[in-house]
């Protein structure tokens, strides 16, 4: 994993557990992708809308919740399921390369992306040496 990111103890149950709306809280699936200019996160939170997703940052402890949509159509029962709606929740720990302050955040179709760009003071940079 990223030397800029890394996953806490306690997200890292594989079975959902339940959350405060009685439904099951599940991890989300997460790529991390690591560039010059930083971090990328990806997130798949299938039923969650931009307005359901809180994302807290205390102490280069970076939370992330959605809350998904039930859905259930009128006039029909359920037969069978294969997808289980519910919340989601994971939990990363930011190196201090990170720079807190310029982090941002999309979400598009159940997808959240969250670009978290390296401190100046952690890129790269060349020096150069002046003769005399």
């Amino acid at each position: 994993m990223s030397t800029e990111i890394r996953e806490t103890e306690e997200s890292t149950a594989a079975e959902p557990v339940r959350g405060d709306r009685d439904t099951p809280v599940f991890r989300p699936r997460a790529d991390i992708r690591e560039g010059k200019g930083g971090v990328t996160l990806t997130l798949e939170m299938p039923g969650v809308g931009p307005e359901g997703v809180d994302i807290d940052l205390d102490r280069r402890v970076l939370t992330i919740r959605g809350r998904g949509r039930v859905t259930r159509p009128e006039g029909f029962r359920q037969a069978y399921a294969e997808y289980a709606e519910g919340d989601y929740e994971r939990v990363f720990t930011l190196s201090e390369e990170i720079d807190e302050a310029a982090i941002r955040a999309g979400m598009a179709n159940g997808v959240l992306t969250l670009e978290l760009p390296r401190a100046e003071a952690a890129k790269p940079r060349r020096i150069e040496v002046r003769a005399g």
